[in-house]
């Protein structure tokens, strides 16, 4: 079992996407690189300065390539720095190394947040070197070094933390993403079962007419000619949706209709209020069910997130192309809700996925907003 642990941890890849910051790091270049020069000038117990030259620009120069490329910036850094250090056991010489050398802590974080896992255990057998030969280079009592070892492995140790705590929390919204896209399939399976259905039935009745009644049958072809179109939209919004294999209740889905039936009396806190606006008929039923869903579990947010909040206010406005909701609470702006929350990574890829844009934050002068708006044909991207 230890072995298999090893062996996943020397297969690790790097992690994707590393931030760039390129003007931090290049200000933390600037700084370190003044710090050294104030220190060869003022200080008098430094090393000779070629050694410490050396030293400063092997730490300073590999920082702006730890998140690209943590164990070549590593084996730079580490490498050249116990090359100094031998060089000072070998020759005698006397005195310290400039401040700039604790940007090593820097490097070997990046090395255990941004490396693979064979880079990590490399780079760290480079790291554990150069530790042993400093203490020979620059003697001191037992409890330094292990304090020198315990504050190194602390730093590695924080960088492979954050490490996975940024793979859960990627894996949790990718988790909340699969989620919305499964119960968004749902409600589309549904609503295209439900025309189907209808067309079923209209063509028995067409058939059943067709010889005794041709104008009735007529009509029931436009009937079907409707449903058809509209299920055709329904199967585009399909394409590209995942949908799992549990049971499908054929049930009505929810709408804009039934948002109005959210809103609440003043006996329950907060106070739910719901308006309507414009054109709000002939509404795709996925973008119908869309807005009830979003504003369902906004109202549910809001009740469980939004301290001091008296009132939450709904709003859905239709026009010729798109529909609009916008729900606002008077909760107190302390109340601690974060933005990349889980259930609002699947309200904001719901939207996305019929085409619309999402908005959640804190609202200009009270509350919460939070705001979409969906194309009324629920087109997907």
């Amino acid at each position: 079992m230890a072995t298999n642990a090893l062996r996943s941890l020397w297969a690790e890849p790097r992690p994707a996407n590393p931030p760039d910051r390129r003007l931090r790091d290049r200000a933390l270049v600037a700084v370190l690189i003044c710090w050294s020069v104030l220190e060869a000038v003022l200080r008098e117990d430094m090393a000779p300065l070629p050694l410490l030259v050396i030293a400063a620009l092997a730490v300073v120069a590999p920082l702006p390539w730890r998140r690209t490329h943590p164990l070549v910036a590593a084996a730079v850094a580490f490498g050249t720095v116990t090359v100094v250090d031998i060089v000072r056991v070998l020759t005698g010489t006397q005195g310290t190394l400039p401040s700039s050398v604790s940007a090593t802590l820097v490097i070997a974080y990046a090395l255990f947040r941004w490396g693979s896992g064979r880079e990590a255990a490399s780079g760290l057998g480079v790291l554990l070197l150069w530790l042993a030969v400093t203490y020979v280079a620059e003697p001191g009592s037992v409890a330094e070094k292990v304090a020198g070892y315990a504050f190194f492995l602390f730093v590695a140790a924080l960088g492979a933390a954050i490490r996975y705590r940024t793979r859960i929390r990627i894996r949790d919204i990718d988790q909340a993403k699969a989620r919305e896209r499964e119960l968004l399939a749902r409600e589309l399976h549904d609503t295209v079962a439900h025309h189907v259905s209808g067309i079923a039935i209209q063509a028995q009745a067409g058939r059943a007419i067709a010889a005794s009644h041709p104008e009735r049958a007529i009509e029931a072809l436009a009937v079907i000619e409707d449903a058809a179109t509209r299920t055709l939209t329904e199967l585009r919004a399909i394409v590209g949706v995942l949908r799992s294999t549990q049971d499908t209740e054929f049930a009505p889905q929810p709408g804009v209709a039934e948002v109005e039936q959210l809103a609440t009396d003043g006996r329950t806190r907060p106070r739910v209020e719901v308006t309507l606006f414009g054109e709000l008929d002939d509404l795709s039923p996925a973008v119908g069910a869309a807005i009830y869903r979003l504003a369902q579990e906004s109202i549910t947010n809001a009740r469980r997130h939004a301290r001091h909040a008296t009132r939450v206010t709904v709003a859905v406005t239709g026009d010729a192309d798109r529909v609009r909701l916008t729900i606002d609470d008077d909760g107190s702006a302390a109340g601690g809700r974060a933005p990349a929350g889980y259930g609002l990574v699947g309200m904001r890829e719901r939207a996305s996925l019929l085409g619309g844009t999402f908005h959640a934050g804190p609202a200009a002068e009270r509350g919460w907003r939070v705001e979409a708006v969906l194309p009324r044909t629920g087109t997907p991207r």
